[in-house]
This record gives structure tokens, C-alpha cells and sequence, in this order.
């Protein structure tokens, strides 16, 4: 099976502007291709994960990716699936963002003297004239066509500032930009971003001719997968500082049974033939996919020492057949205890489960709380010092939420 036809059957492919066209690029290793980021954190989610995925499925097999950091379109923001503006970020808050997500980019691309480049649009975008840009580029869009867009669309009730409306026309610059500087022949983009990549297509036939290559192609569960990277407690992170691997690993462990398969034949490595065969598996069996969904993406991102870890401890957590060392810790002081002792709602707002006093009585007084297995429903309890040496006390929150409570 070739590369095109793998992403189809992988589901990774929705909408394309030339598919024959596309298929022989890809396939023979003609593609220079770009996904863009905007760096609106300091650090990739799992929202972000299918994209990076894909870069490397297509670096490969022979295809040369570009990584687009968002420098310049960060400081207007994308309207797509939005329903207010982005808060202002500084220059320096952009470009401090920007370096890393060069880092964790290179954990899946192989960058180099003709491999995958990096571009970040400021380069293009932050020092253009405004009349010299509106009279080259703006005669170049309808208005009426942009307003029917759906990322517009669905901004228009609440209001849509004219900021964010050139969120298209410079996404769309971005390509032709690209399409010149690099030969970049296609652009990949979330099913969010089809009317934004149409323009930029668009933009490159009108200004260099209808024979001009540019090509589209969205990912199927992009603007999905921006909401996969959302929990309760924010964003799933690659960066292990914000989302320890133990915890990456338990997100992915924990995804829904209707999901499995389908985000191991998306964002994994595993061969197609292997994953179809799990197709019919049922009750333990799903959770044995789950463990190998949660394992072979934590290696990706984390490594395979760290992925290892983090099976052993859920394994210990939730199977009593692992390790509990590296489970998620957290440390008390002399500080936290009053005479010697901390109470059960001390302890959950230490150990980060609750975000205070009140949360954590209300989650005790439902029954949402255990300490060591025991579910425990006063909210006075009690607990000496001397009981958080050595291995410490594991309290839960619900059935995903733990951590190792062990004195500093």
C-alpha cells in the first residue's frame, strides 16, 4: 500500500482540491508540504499531535515537510471555532513560543539540509506595507466570498472584528509566500481550516497563473482533535513539564471505547494489519488496545524509557500488578500539617485535585474520594505525619484523578 492510499485508509483525509494530482506528489515523493502552527502557548497539545504525525508519515515516504510557526499571523489570531477574540500576546511572548515548539517539533520531523525546514511568517508578514499589501493582495479576495465562509459565519452574531477578518488573506499570503520562497506545492490543514487553504490555492492561481501547482488537503479529525487535547483540567501538553508522561499516558489510556481504534490507526505507527485485527475485540481486550494506544504514543512523545514507566505505573495503580515508583507525586512540608496532622481537604488541595478548600469538601461529601482504595466521606478526617513516610498515601479523585502524597 502506498503512502496516499495508508492515509485514506487510515482516515486521515477528508477534503482535497486535485486528488489524482495529489496522489501522484505524494506517492513519488514530490510534495513539499506545510501544516502551520500558531504559537499561542509555549508549548504543542494533543490537539496538535495528528499533524505532527502526519508530517512524519509523509517525511517517510519521501516528502519534504515544512513546519509554519505562526509568528507574525499569532499577533491577529485565528477566528476558526472561536467565539471571541484571542487576548493580545507581546512579540517577545510569540517568539519565546515559537523556539519551543522548534524543540518539541524535532522529537518527530528530521530537520536539516534537505529534510524538513522550519519558516516562521513573521519573516514575511510583520514588516509589510498596509497599502502596498491591501492593493497586491486584497484585490485578490471578495468580500461576499469571505463572509461565507464558515469560520466567519459562525463569528458574524457575536461580532467578527476586522482584525480577525484578515486572518484568511494573510493564512492565504502565507501559501503563496511559501509556493515562492521553497516550491511548496501543497498545504495540509484541519477540516476547520478549509475555506482559509482554498484561498490560499486560489491566491496562487490568480497571481502566478491557473498552471500553477498549489494544492489542498485537510485531515479529517483535526478540529476534533483540537478538542481531544482539552480535559477538565486544560490541556493535555507535550511538554512534560506541563503533562508528566505518567500523565499523558493515563489520558491516552483513558480515551473512550468507541475511540480506540480509531486513534491508533490515525496517530499511530503500528501497521494497519495488526490494528484491523483488534476490530472485533470486546471488554478486557479493549483495554489491552487502550494500554497499547496509550504506550506507542507516550514512546513518540516521551520516549520509550518514560513510556515504559508510565505503563508499569498505571499497571500498579489500576491492576496491582506494576510498579507505584513513578506514579505522579506530590510532596508536603512541615508546613502543611498543624500539630502533626493534615486534614483529607489539605491534602487534595496540596496535591493539585482540587483548586481549593470548597471544591474538595464537595467532592468528599459525593463520595469522589478515596485515600489508598478506602473511599472515605468524612470531611474531617485526619492524618499523622509519620503515615506520609516511605511509600506515602495515594489519594483519588474519581477514577482518573491521583496522586502520591509523600513528605518532603
Amino acid at each position: 500500500m502506498q503512502i496516499f492510499e495508508e492515509l485514506k485508509a487510515r482516515g486521515l483525509l477528508a477534503q482535497l482540491t486535485d486528488e489524482e494530482e495529489i496522489r501522484d506528489l505524494i506517492n513519488n515523493g514530490k510534495a513539499t508540504f506545510y501544516i502551520g502552527f500558531d504559537p499561542t502557548a509555549d508549548s504543542l497539545h494533543v490537539g496538535h499531535f495528528m499533524a505532527l504525525c502526519l508530517m512524519k508519515r509523509l517525511q517517510m515516504a519521501g516528502n519534504k515537510p515544512i513546519a509554519l510557526i505562526g509568528g507574525g499571523t499569532a499577533m491577529i489570531g485565528d477566528p476558526s471555532g472561536r467565539t471571541d477574540m484571542r487576548s493580545m500576546m507581546t512579540t517577545e511572548m510569540i517568539d519565546h513560543n515559537c523556539e519551543c515548539f522548534k524543540k518539541q517539533m524535532s522529537r518527530f520531523i528530521e530537520f536539516g539540509e534537505g529534510k524538513a525546514m522550519m519558516v516562521n511568517n513573521a519573516d514575511w508578514l510583520r514588516d509589510l506595507n498596509y497599502i502596498e499589501f491591501i492593493r497586491d493582495i486584497g484585490a485578490c479576495f471578495s468580500v461576499n466570498n469571505m463572509l461565507r465562509a464558515e469560520c466567519y459565519k459562525q463569528r458574524m452574531e457575536k461580532g467578527l472584528s476586522f482584525l480577525e477578518f484578515n486572518y484568511m488573506i494573510m493564512q492565504s499570503y502565507d501559501f503563496l509566500e511559501l509556493y515562492k520562497r521553497y516550491g511548496c506545492n501543497m498545504q495540509f490543514g484541519g477540516d476547520d481550516q478549509w475555506s482559509n487553504m482554498l484561498g490560499g490555492t486560489d491566491l496562487i492561481r490568480k497571481k502566478l497563473g491557473k498552471d500553477a501547482y498549489a494544492m489542498t488537503i485537510t485531515l479529517l479529525m483535526n478540529s476534533e482533535g483540537k478538542k481531544m487535547g482539552k480535559t477538565q483540567k486544560g490541556a493535555v501538553w507535550l511538554d512534560p513539564n506541563k503533562t508528566t508522561p505518567f500523565e499523558f499516558y493515563q489520558y491516552w489510556r483513558n480515551v473512550a471505547d468507541a475511540d480506540v481504534l480509531k486513534c491508533l490507526r490515525m496517530l499511530t505507527f503500528l501497521p494497519l494489519e495488526q490494528i484491523d485485527a483488534m476490530d472485533k475485540w470486546e471488554g478486557s481486550q479493549l483495554n489491552e488496545a487502550k494500554d497499547i494506544l496509550a504506550y506507542e504514543l507516550t514512546n513518540l512523545v516521551h520516549g520509550e524509557e518514560e513510556a515504559a514507566k508510565a505503563r508499569e505505573a498505571s499497571k500498579g495503580l489500576f491492576g496491582g500488578a506494576g510498579s507505584l515508583e513513578n506514579m505522579p507525586k506530590a510532596e508536603l512540608t512541615a508546613d502543611n500539617f498543624m500539630d502533626g496532622k493534615i486534614d483529607l481537604i489539605g491534602m487534595l488541595v496540596a496535591s493539585g485535585l482540587v483548586a481549593s478548600r470548597s471544591e474538595g469538601r464537595r467532592a468528599i461529601e459525593q463520595g469522589g474520594v478515596s485515600v489508598n482504595d478506602e473511599k472515605i466521606t468524612d470531611i474531617k478526617a485526619l492524618y499523622d505525619m509519620n503515615q506520609f513516610d516511605g511509600e506515602g498515601l495515594i489519594v483519588k479523585r474519581g477514577k482518573k484523578n491521583f496522586k502520591k502524597l509523600v513528605l518532603k
